[in-house]
Order: C-alpha cells, then sequence, then structure tokens
C-alpha cells in the first residue's frame, strides 16, 4: 500500500473545506474565486503526492512554478482539467478584486460543479474515495425557481 504524504492529506482537506466555502458563498464572484482556489488546493494535494520531496525543494529554488503547469507534468491524465482551470484564472483574479462583472451566477456554478468534479477525480486518482458530493443543487439554482 502506497502511503500518501500529509502535505497532500493537508491539501485535500483544505479543499474539501474550500468548496464547501464556496458553495455557500453569497456573492457571485466570490463563488467563483472560491470555488477556483478549492480546484487549485485538490492539484496541490496531487502534486505533493507525485513529486519527489527533494525534486519539488530544489524546483523551487529555481523559479516559481505554476500549479496548472506542474500539475500537467506530474499527471498528464489530467490535462484537460489543468488548461480548463488555467484558463479561468483571470477570471478568478478579476472576482478575488472584486469585479462584479466578471463573472455570472451560470459561471459561478459551474465554477462550483468542476472543482467539485476535479476534486473527486484527483480522490481517486490518489486512491482514495471521492468525497459525497455538496455542490448541487448549488445557491443559484435554488434561487432561481
Amino acid at each position: 500500500m502506497h502511503l500518501l504524504p500529509a502535505t497532500t492529506h493537508n491539501y485535500l482537506f483544505r479543499a474539501t473545506e474550500t468548496l464547501a466555502e464556496a458553495i455557500v458563498a453569497d456573492d457571485v464572484p466570490s463563488r467563483y474565486a472560491i470555488a477556483h482556489v478549492a480546484a487549485l488546493q485538490a492539484a496541490a494535494a496531487l502534486i505533493a503526492a507525485r513529486t519527489d520531496p527533494v525534486e519539488a525543494a530544489s524546483a523551487g529554488r529555481r523559479r516559481p512554478w505554476n500549479a496548472w503547469v506542474r500539475l500537467k507534468k506530474v499527471a498528464p491524465e489530467l490535462s484537460e482539467w489543468a488548461d480548463y482551470f488555467a484558463a479561468g484564472a483571470a477570471k478568478r483574479a478579476a472576482a478575488e478584486a472584486g469585479s462584479i462583472r466578471a463573472v455570472t451566477a451560470e459561471e459561478a456554478d459551474e465554477q462550483v460543479r468542476d472543482a467539485d468534479r476535479f476534486l473527486a477525480v484527483v480522490e481517486e486518482s490518489l486512491g482514495l474515495m471521492a468525497h459525497t458530493s455538496a455542490a448541487t443543487p448549488l445557491r443559484h439554482d435554488r434561487l432561481v425557481g
């Protein structure tokens, strides 16, 4: 049996907590940004599990790294996920900066659902049982009817 580093477990815990925060976020930009951060934390969990600690330390001294680029290197099977979330980084930055026009409610809900799915994919990639999704129904879905 392969034991996962404590860092991996820490990132998974944080991703789960952050995703729960995104689900109940009251405003659209926050919901989007927080969900995107949850996906980053899930990616960091997989990176931590699949990267040799000595290699990671030396790589960190050479130059900063982008989580989505690193994810594609350590988990090429998740390249589409990495590209998807990397493409949303500018929207997350705008949402974090307070732009109320950065994302729509539908985009925020989609981000939460996708971050939830991505976390489950990461958990399964690590040989863990995927969490029970709490992302549906989302706040927007409840408010629209």
